[in-house]
């Protein structure tokens, strides 16, 4: 059971990351573009204008996700409770593993929109 509450508390970490992180871009994203934290991309970077843009979208998009990915990070390891270690393993890094592609795939929406919005100068459209 120790390690089943393990896996389902790591399995949370990105999910709460992405929460407390869209959380943080929508209230209070870094202020000046840097190298070390913040949503750091090509276009992100070009300007203050698509800085604070991308942080918006993304924290918004982040926090959302992060919501949702919760109780659907959860579930499947609810039907692993008093298995064997290595089913629980396996469908935590499973569940992990979805995690990273979803938090990963959140830059393709993202980087649509900074080139709705602007051009690829960062100059935003009309």
């Amino acid at each position: 059971m120790f390690f089943w509450l393990f896996m389902l508390l790591i399995d949370l970490l990105i999910p709460l990351t992405m929460i407390l992180l869209g959380r943080r871009f929508l209230t209070k994203p870094p202020e000046q573009i840097n190298d070390f934290y913040g949503y750091r991309t090509t276009m992100s970077m070009k300007n203050a204008g698509t800085w604070h843009f991308a942080h918006e979208y993304c924290g918004r998009l982040w926090f959302r996700l992060g919501l949702i990915l919760i109780p659907l990070s959860a579930v499947p390891l609810l039907f692993t409770i008093g298995r064997d270690v290595d089913r629980v393993a396996v469908v935590g890094t499973i569940v992990c593993g979805v995690q990273i592609i979803l938090f990963l795939a959140s830059l393709i929406p993202t980087e649509a929109a900074l080139k709705k919005h602007f051009d690829k100068n960062g100059k935003r459209r009309s």
